[in-house]
């Protein structure tokens, strides 16, 4: 069985994000850019299927820019077999990676395809249920625990009245929440093995799918700054300053 993990470039989770002076987006110069940390969790997992011989093969696979390599690049060093890049310099949107990842599974036929739940930058939560819909394929989404067998998943997730089990017909779709796992580091010896791994390179033409943008961001904005805290002397102050300043109590 096949294990597909689609994988997202976005700045790293320890950068102070900046925004640009005209607020039409993030500033991205000299910035790190990372793995999206819930498509770590997808890549872990889908190793953790292959070392557990539930499944034989991971792909990682991108949609976006040549940069995206570097991170498919860390993606195979975590454990993945090979890569594959849909390779546009368009903005890629939830819709449009939607429809890319359904032509590649058209080529692949994995049993699992494992979503991060959501990006840290456009924390959007949309690309692996439009996945699902386009492909027909049911879902389990905000796993944290997946078991493969007998040609079903079995998938828990937590919900407001706490665990919830769902058991799901292969090929499915699963989107990862925090709680799954918890990544490993690459090894300086996978490091330099996954240099020499198969990456496949597409266009969008050439799996006849089309990434024009269908959302316009009109304005991003930094979050307004916190006025900075005092400090009081007494209980006494402190319940005044709650009651009459703050108004938080009565």
């Amino acid at each position: 069985m096949k294990v597909i993990v689609p994988v997202k470039r976005v700045v790293d989770y320890n950068v102070k994000v900046r925004v640009k002076p005209d607020n039409s987006g993030v500033d991205l110069n000299n910035v790190k850019m990372s793995v999206n940390p819930f498509c770590e969790i997808g890549i872990e997992e889908a190793v953790r299927m292959k070392e557990a011989g539930s499944a034989d093969e991971v792909i990682a696979v991108a949609v976006g820019s040549t940069s995206c390599q570097e991170q498919l690049r860390t993606c195979l060093a975590l454990g993945a077999d090979r890569a594959i890049l849909v390779e546009t310099d368009v903005e890629a949107q939830p819709l449009a990676i939607a429809r890319a990842l359904q032509a590649i599974q058209e080529k692949e036929q994995a049993g699992v395809v494992i979503f991060g739940k959501q990006s840290i930058d456009a924390d959007n939560g949309q690309t692996g249920q439009m996945f699902a819909a386009l492909t027909d394929m049911p879902q389990a989404t905000f796993a944290s625990e997946i078991t493969i067998a007998d040609g079903k998943a079995q998938v828990s997730r937590e919900i407001d009245g706490g665990m919830q089990t769902l058991s799901i017909n292969l090929p499915a779709v699963v989107t990862t929440d925090l709680r799954l796992n918890e990544p490993r580091y690459a090894s300086l010896p996978n490091i330099m093995k996954a240099k020499k791994k198969q990456l496949d390179v597409f266009t969008p033409e050439e799996l006849g799918v089309d990434m024009t943008p269908t959302v316009e961001v009109l304005k991003v904005e930094a979050p307004a700054e916190r006025q900075a805290g005092i400090k009081v002397e007494s209980v006494e102050q402190l319940v005044d300053k709650l009651k009459n300043e703050a108004k938080v109590i009565s």
